[in-house]
């Protein structure tokens, strides 16, 4: 196992803060961190914490996991590198900018 741990269904609600409160009984915390949605400004509904050893990252999976937290089961497991083949592709627009026609503004025709 690793010293990283993934929390799923957090509270919307949440915080790093939040976050390392509920875990701060397995051990030392050298991290923790709720992911945000960059556009909204919330919680995504999950995040990561570090221990600083292995055993209390397995501590924490063995306790915490399925406990309640603000009315939600949250899942705690061991925190796997994200295989980048998994991801599905970003979208392009092609060109670089604008929204095509190549133009530049709002399709590509100049008025003049």
């Amino acid at each position: 196992m690793g010293n990283k741990v993934f929390v799923g269904n957090l509270p919307f609600s949440d915080n790093d803060a939040s976050l390392r409160e509920v875990f701060a009984t397995c051990g030392e915390i050298t991290e923790a961190t709720v992911i945000i949605n960059k556009f909204n400004g919330r919680s995504k509904g999950f995040g990561f914490v570090t221990f600083s050893t292995e055993e209390a990252a397995k501590k924490a999976v063995s306790e915490i996991d399925g406990k309640d937290v603000q009315g939600r089961p949250i899942k705690v497991s061991e925190a796997k590198p994200m295989d980048p083949d998994s991801r599905p592709p970003r979208r392009s627009f092609g060109g670089g900018g604008g929204f095509g026609n190549s133009g530049g503004g709002f399709g590509g025709r100049s008025r003049f």
